[in-house]
């Protein structure tokens, strides 16, 4: 028979993933000898990740059974933020994701305006994507 609290712990990342997706679970419990996790999440994207890391711990998954719906109410929301003098994509990026190198995300969530991401103008609003 299989133990909730030890799979818990085994799939302890993928249950850390989905909370941090915003995935709104409905079950999670054993079935069929498996650890059984039912929800559903904002986007096709949040659902692969989570597969992805159910799979780093486990390739072959043979004690789970990971059942996701994409809901797209559930999805998040996109942050918008105005350019302040001062700012450079890099600086937004720090503040938004802790670390400056992920500039390019919101340089390419931002091509209809931008052209080249050391060019950004005061007063401009940015999408800043998840």
């Amino acid at each position: 028979m299989a133990d909730l609290e030890q799979l818990k712990l085994k799939y302890g990342s993928v249950l850390n993933a989905i909370n941090q997706s915003g995935v709104r679970l409905a079950h999670v419990h054993i079935q069929d000898d498996k650890l059984y996790i039912e929800g559903a999440c904002g986007s096709e994207a949040i659902k692969n990740k989570i597969w992805d890391q159910a799979k780093l711990v486990d390739p072959s998954y043979s004690d789970l059974t990971l059942n996701l719906s994409v809901d797209p109410s559930l999805a998040p929301q996109q942050k918008t933020y105005t350019v302040a003098a001062g700012d450079s994509l890099s600086k937004i990026a720090k503040q938004f994701y802790g670390n400056a190198n992920e500039y390019m995300k919101i340089f390419e969530a931002n091509k209809d305006k931008l052209t080249d991401p050391n060019a950004i103008k005061v007063g401009q609003q940015l999408v800043i994507p998840n």
